[in-house]
């Protein structure tokens, strides 16, 4: 109850709350109603004292900076009227403070230094181009408002204080500009390889036979299409016309082919029955059987490169037979390997019969080999799928496992080792395998010489040629 009738007496006489007895007895003890009332006035003028302080140091703040603004704006219309009267109605690249158009380049030759290009502002900036140096405002003046009969002394002081400040800028900026672009075109590059996900470069194989090898590399543990498609098989009546005029005039149908093929006739039936007897007469003329083939078809066209691509046409066409170019090569893969089997101009070692035997040599490695006995009058293949090592080099396996490749280690006779000196029969051999067919084209043509496109030269090939697909 007392402490109730405590608190009621101080609502009554408008006391705060926290207002105890100084002595510290925890009674309340009531003070004189005037002391209160005298109070509350002096607080309500300290109060408006501080509000009129405040108040007039705002409104001195905002007076101020008003005329400052003032004094600068004055000063920079002053200073632009000066420059454009002084120019004498010439055109100028200055441009107004609120303009936003690019400024073009000063002239090289105006200060004897090297022009310095503006660059553009980077992402994040203020977008605003770099100034040039006659857009550079000058620092406001400490002083009163330019008066007009101060006017042209002022502007020229101006114009040469923005000179100066102009091109510290413009000798300063390029390079903080030029990084900013830098980082973002990086952050930018970044960002569209996260989104498009551009897939990582794919690092380059490894040489298939040998380190150090300069031809283009390839995998060569893959399969194969019939390197006679369809498109390029002759028709059986065209293959039966051909072999009958031929028989007539007593010329090899695989020189009439080829003579037609060198000329760039390479549909499925190259000639009618007329254009094959016209051929037929022209070589029977020459006398192709008696004298050499190459120099009736120099004779014939007096041009070298096409009696090169005649005569090796010839041997290939006359090596796998008319049935095989009429049906494809893989039809005749086992009537081809019987053929080498039983071609007393070619050698091969008991491994490699045995491979042949067993149909994992490839038909074009079969091809090649009577090629080239059909061009030299004797081949010895040295090595084919047995005997040859599991990998050309670590971790690639070798074309020879695949039934991709020979070596060949003699022909007509002539050992290659010894033998591989410009004009002599490695030359010629590797030359006569760079005239084969499109189809037939090796993909490696590897001994002591180098002649372009699959051919180069590895110095552990002296004794024999490598022929890989």
């Amino acid at each position: 109850m007392p402490l109730r009738n405590s608190l009621i007496s101080r609502l009554v006489h408008g006391r705060a709350w926290n207002e105890w007895d100084e002595k510290g007895d925890g009674e309340y003890r009531d003070e004189p109603v005037v002391a209160a009332e005298n109070a509350k006035p002096r607080s309500r003028r300290r109060r408006l004292a501080v509000a009129l302080a405040f108040g007039a140091l705002f409104v001195a703040g905002a007076a101020f900076s008003a005329a400052a603004g003032d004094q600068v704006r004055s000063t920079l219309e002053d200073s632009a009227a000066s420059g454009q009267a002084l120019t004498d109605g010439t055109t100028t690249a200055e441009t107004s403070p609120a303009s936003t158009d690019p400024v073009p380049a000063a002239d090289p030759a105006a200060d004897g230094g090297a022009l310095v290009p503006t660059p553009a502002a980077a992402p994040g900036d203020s977008g605003d181009s770099l100034p040039a140096p006659g857009d550079a405002a000058a620092p406001p003046p400490a002083t009163a408002p330019v008066t007009a009969p101060a006017a042209a002394a002022v502007a020229t002081a101006v114009q040469e204080a923005a000179t100066q400040s102009g091109s510290a800028s413009l000798a300063r900026k390029p390079a903080r500009s030029k990084s900013g672009s830098q980082r973002q075109f990086a952050r930018t590059m970044r960002s569209e390889a996260r989104q498009h996900h551009f897939p990582k470069r794919a690092p380059r194989a490894p040489a298939p036979e040998l380190d150090g090898a300069k031809s283009a590399v390839v995998w060569l543990n893959r399969a194969l299409p019939d390197p006679t498609p369809p498109a390029l098989r002759l028709t059986p009546r065209f293959a039966k016309h051909l072999k009958v005029v031929a028989r007539v005039n007593h010329v090899s149908w695989a020189l009439m082919l080829g003579v037609l093929r060198a000329e760039g006739r390479n549909g499925a039936a190259p000639a009618n029955v007329a254009g094959l007897r016209l051929v037929a007469a022209r070589l029977s003329q020459l006398g192709v059987q008696n004298a050499s083939p190459w120099a009736a078809m120099f004779s014939l066209s007096s041009n070298a490169s096409f009696a090169d691509q005649a005569i090796a046409l010839s041997h290939y066409y006359r090596a796998v037979g008319l049935q095989a170019l009429v049906n494809g090569l893989v039809a005749a893969k086992k009537e081809l390997g019987q053929k080498v089997l039983d071609d007393p101009r070619v050698s091969v070692y008991a491994g490699g019969r045995g491979d042949i035997e067993s149909g994992r040599v490839n038909v074009r490695v079969l091809a090649v080999i009577e090629y080239l006995a059909d061009s030299f009058g004797q081949v010895t293949v040295s090595c084919l799928i047995s005997g040859h090592k599991l990998y050309a080099r670590p971790g690639v396996i070798s074309a020879h496992i695949y039934g991709l490749a020979a070596d060949i280690s003699e022909l007509g006779g002539t050992p290659i080792t010894g033998h591989q000196q410009p004009g002599g029969i490695t030359e010629r051999a590797v030359r006569d395998v760079l005239l084969l067919p499109p189809g037939l084209m090796p993909k490696q043509v590897i001994s002591l010489i180098g002649l372009g496109g699959p051919s180069f030269p590895l110095a552990n090939h002296y004794d024999h040629i490598h022929i890989g697909y």
